[in-house]
């Protein structure tokens, strides 16, 4: 099965949550409510995404006198990802990290630390461009708005559940009232199910731009160096990060406890590099 078709599955399955959970509420009445809201709520930042991340961080655009060489490797990488020249930034912070951002491809947005500029030799930090790249022409600023406006339906539903149940409960579409267990049930593990579905999405998405960017860059090993020496800096470097946009960065820059890793955005550095260096070995890239 393709990395495509894994984020579609997931994607369904997001969609069969908000099904079951819009059943609970009032059969499809529920759903489509719960749906309006939550595209209300998330087109907003959707469409201004990368006003507001980069606002957040404190970004400053970076232009090509300051970073002749940066930009070279930018425009090399955006024509071999067949999308026009994304703007670059950097952030004001020490610990190295790069994120990307914007609608589509059009209006795309690499961001960078001054510590990853500062820290990583140039090849390996052209490996973290075609990473950033990838995420650039595979729209995932789209996906996981998706993903999100879904995920946010699911939450809605639950809260919706929560003051029905305060108030008798809630009624199907026949006037028939529905199960408390059931809807207990749901209030409690939809939203569970919704995040857990939003992570695999998110990590998916991550092993795609990074066999992506690998081909762009043409070393899968330059981004699989970057990706050990970031994952160390990210222990001793700490970054102030805010946790709902965790997912957008190369590394997760809040790598915390045990349990946060087990519901990191991120896949395992582990299974990163191991997958990069068997695209190195075998000169394959999968899709």
């Amino acid at each position: 099965m393709t990395s495509q078709l894994k984020t579609l599955v997931l994607m369904a399955a997001l969609s069969a949550v908000l099904i079951v959970m819009g059943g609970a509420l009032g059969g499809q009445r529920g759903i489509l409510f719960a749906l309006i809201f939550a595209v209300i709520m998330n087109v907003g930042s959707y469409w201004y995404s990368d006003r507001i991340v980069l606002s957040m961080y404190r970004a400053q655009e970076l232009s090509p006198a300051d970073a002749p060489m940066v930009h070279q490797i930018v425009e090399e990488l955006a024509r071999s990802a067949g999308i026009p020249k994304p703007r670059l930034y950097i952030v004001p912070q020490d610990a190295p990290n790069a994120f990307a951002t914007g609608r589509d491809p059009e209006h795309g947005v690499i961001a960078v630390t001054q510590g990853i500029m500062q820290l990583l030799p140039l090849e390996q930090l052209r490996g973290v461009l075609a990473h950033e790249m990838a995420h650039i022409a595979n729209r995932d600023i789209l996906v996981q708005s998706v993903a999100g406006v879904i995920g946010s339906a699911i939450t809605a539903i639950a809260n919706m559940l929560q003051f029905a149940m305060i108030f008798g409960g809630s009624r199907d579409e026949e006037g028939n009232s529905t199960n408390p267990l059931a809807a207990i049930a749901m209030m409690i593990l939809g939203p569970l199910a919704a995040t857990l579905i939003q992570m695999a999405i998110s990590r998916r998405r991550e092993y795609m731009a990074d066999a992506a960017g690998a081909s762009y860059c043409g070393d899968p090993m330059a981004l699989a160096y970057a990706l050990n020496n970031l994952d160390a800096y990210s222990r001793q470097i700490p970054m102030q990060a805010n946790p709902a946009t965790e997912n957008m960065f190369i590394v997760n820059p809040l790598t915390g406890s045990s349990m946060r890793r087990l519901f990191s955005t991120h896949p395992s550095m582990e299974e990163r590099i191991a997958n990069l260096q068997e695209m190195a070995r075998t000169g394959r890239y999968p899709g």
